[in-house]
């Protein structure tokens, strides 16, 4: 039996436990496992959907559900949150739970890595422990073999009594056999009888009273065992979902509520608090990951995941950690700025050429110039401005992103800036976020959902916007290389990526800086604990990333732009052409502008671009050579000498152009964010917090910049 294209569907996805089936007679199958153990990528080959797999703990934080065919039966999937435990400690962790134990799949696939099978085990032995209809998929087999690391699968089955099969997920052909098992379990063909930890005896003869009770109350629907542990532990969220599932009080039934008395009774004489019992069920699930991994499992060679090891002592060292960070960074800004210079002039020559057919169209349709203006030299150039400028530096960062987190490079980073994060009172994985932004703020902000506390996870939004997006880097390059670089050669792409990501350190101090000032003022609270685990490093699926990255995230955030840029394009020709008086309403809001912005260094018309540039901030730089030029519709002049001239003839300095790029980097966030914040948040008063608190920074770091520059000149 095999997996063929025909045989193979496509479901929607659905984040809840409401399961779509394509008929009535499809089995449902949870797809469980830990972090970074392939469990995305099983999911996507066999159902076919483009399900993103990130390499981080956390990263799938919601269901997803996909459709796959044998040539027996149907299968609904369902991908749930990696997690480490069904002790529930986190959002992920929960959902898992729930879905496993609440959620009535027909069957639970729990996938593990072979090169660290015992640590998997946990989560194994918790599951079967709750669903005896379960298959233990050993995933990873190749990166075992190469780490001489070598598992006897028929073992693993007969000590843990469920099915156990081997895969590497991301070679489709390894799947049959699974597949093929799973068609045995769910039609009763493969009988199994999961193991039974042994837990103290203490422990054990209070199950014994409980047990019996819970079975004459709700039968055994739900593992009695399970039920029984859970109901001493007394985990009130758990008790919550327990009683909603069985749409009753458990507790307040009679026999159970006196036999659960009689088992805390026979706890409490042997000394066991909660603490204690807690302590004890967890050794003993240790304990017995621990002993089955010593059977099944053979290493040959110098030790463990020895090349990782000997890699992070570099990576993830106190002197060479945070050098490596910022070379990677340097690098990757140096590859997007060489490498979108010839695209980006070569798109925008293409598209600036179809602005001269639609104008020829308009005239021979006798359209009148009004119309024209509004549509061809104001929506379709901002248009076009917006994808020549955006679009090539984004198909070239978010790949390099994606590498970098394929390769397993990400969690590394999130490891090295855990410490100063904490210090600041907020969250590790904030630094993961924050990586997001670079590419853009918007998918920064939605990547904060990977934070669990709520309070860490506003901190983690309302900074994002202290990274600029890959919208902001085309106007910071720009005035880098005109003012502060030059003309060097062959050298200056590798000076403006080096000067441009100490701007990005400044971005990064700052946002190191304004998450302890909200921790110590609006957000109050102590620093939450988080598992990061550090994956082995592996070869990145490279065809996959790129076009997993152009569709996932490069289109879909150019379409939000381009969204935005129509509208804010016929807004600023008209208010370059609608004149009162003698001025245009666009050069009156500059004069209007123009006292406040010299406190900041800068001068009306700058200022009222970046205010017309919150639609899309590719926009600002267009905006302000068209008001110096008088123009009525955004223009762009053929080189950077030309550029300066024009601004140094309308009275920029060194101290303009560096509060440019001050407020460029700390101003606040575009709509397309902004829209974002209100989504993730649910308020409107975060929201306009997440407006005032960059714009207020820019605003202070530009005055006090401009005053101290002015006292050397």
């Amino acid at each position: 039996m095999g997996l063929t294209s025909a045989s193979v569907g496509i479901k929607a996805v659905d984040s809840g436990l409401k399961i779509k089936k394509q008929n009535n007679n499809d089995f449902i199958v949870a797809i469980a496992g830990n972090p970074n153990v392939g469990k995305s990528t099983l999911f996507n080959n066999l159902t076919g959907m483009n399900q993103h797999t990130g390499n981080w703990p956390g990263k799938t934080v919601a269901n997803a559900q996909g459709y796959c065919k044998t040539s027996n039966y149907g299968y609904v999937l369902v991908d749930i949150p990696g997690t480490y435990s069904l002790m529930a400690h986190s959002a992920e962790e929960e959902v898992a739970r729930n879905f496993i134990c609440f959620g009535r799949p027909d069957a639970t696939v729990v996938v593990c890595d072979a090169t660290c099978l015992e640590r998997n085990l946990n989560l194994v032995l918790q599951t079967i422990e709750i669903s005896n209809k379960t298959i233990v998929c050993v995933n990873l087999l190749d990166e075992a073999k190469r780490k001489k690391i070598s598992i006897d699968l028929k073992a693993l089955s007969d000590i843990l009594g469920v099915p156990v099969v081997g895969t590497i997920a991301r070679k489709k052909k390894t799947l049959d056999n699974l597949m093929h098992q799973l068609d045995c379990l769910v039609d009763g063909r493969t009988l199994t009888k999961p193991h039974v930890i042994e837990y103290e005896e203490t422990i054990e003869n209070a199950i014994s009273v409980l047990e019996p009770a819970i079975v004459n109350a709700v039968g055994d629907t739900v593992s009695p065992r399970w039920l029984a542990l859970k109901l001493l532990d007394y985990d009130q969220s758990l008790i919550k979902e327990i009683n909603n599932y069985f749409e009753f009080d458990l507790l307040s039934e009679k026999g159970v509520s006196e036999a659960l008395k009689q088992a805390q009774n026979i706890l409490s004489q042997n000394g066991f608090d909660k603490e204690r019992f807690k302590d004890s069920i967890v050794a003993s699930i240790v304990r017995t990951a621990e002993q089955t991994a010593k059977q099944v499992v053979m290493q040959k060679g110098d030790g463990y995941n020895s090349v990782d090891r000997r890699i992070d002592r570099i990576l993830t060292s106190k002197w060479m950690g945070y050098p490596v960070m910022l070379l990677m960074l340097a690098v990757i800004f140096w590859i997007t700025i060489t490498g979108a210079n010839y695209p980006s002039q070569i798109l925008s020559d293409i598209l600036f050429k179809g602005q001269q057919l639609l104008s020829d169209l308009f005239i021979k349709a006798g359209a009148p110039d009004w119309l024209h203006g509004a549509l061809v030299l104001g929506v379709y150039r901002v248009l076009a401005w917006v994808v020549s400028v955006m679009l090539p530096p984004m198909a070239i960062f978010f790949p390099l992103f994606t590498l970098l987190e394929d390769v397993g490079y990400l969690p590394r980073v999130a490891y090295n800036l855990d410490r100063p994060f904490k210090k600041c009172k907020a969250c590790g994985k904030q630094a993961l976020s924050m990586c997001m932004g670079f590419g853009c703020n918007a998918a920064g902000v939605v990547g904060c959902r990977i934070i669990d506390s709520p309070r860490e996870r506003l901190i983690a939004i309302l900074t994002n916007n202290f990274v600029p997006c890959n919208g902001r880097f085309p106007a910071m390059i720009t005035i880098i290389t005109m003012f502060f670089i030059g003309s060097v050669g062959m050298f200056d792409s590798v000076l403006s990526a080096l000067a441009l990501t100490l701007v990005i350190m400044l971005g990064i101090a700052v946002t190191f800086i304004m998450s302890r000032f909200l921790s110590e003022t609006l957000l109050k609270g102590v620093p939450s604990s988080f598992t990061l685990e550090l994956p082995p490093y592996r070869r990145p699926q490279v065809i996959k990333v790129i076009i997993r990255s152009v569709f996932d995230r490069t289109l879909f955030v150019l379409g939000r732009a381009v969204a935005v840029a129509a509208p804010a394009g016929l807004i600023i020709w008209l208010m370059a052409n609608i004149t009162v008086g003698d001025l245009s309403i666009l050069n009156h809001c500059a004069y209007f502008l123009d006292p406040f912005a010299r406190l900041l260094g800068m001068d009306g018309v700058i200022l009222m671009a970046f205010i017309l540039g919150f639609p899309a901030n590719e926009i600002v730089v267009p905006i302000i050579i068209m008001a110096y030029m008088a123009q009525g519709s955004i223009v762009e002049l053929d080189n950077i000498v030309q550029m300066k001239q024009l601004f140094v003839e309308n009275g920029w300095t060194w101290i303009t152009a560096a509060n440019v790029i001050l407020f460029s980097l700390l101003h606040w966030p575009c709509s397309t964010t902004v829209l974002t914040v209100h989504k993730e948040t649910g308020s409107l008063k975060w929201t306009a917090v997440s407006i005032l608190l960059p714009t207020l920074t820019g605003m202070v770091v530009c005055f006090l910049f401009t005053q101290i520059a002015r006292l050397f000149v």
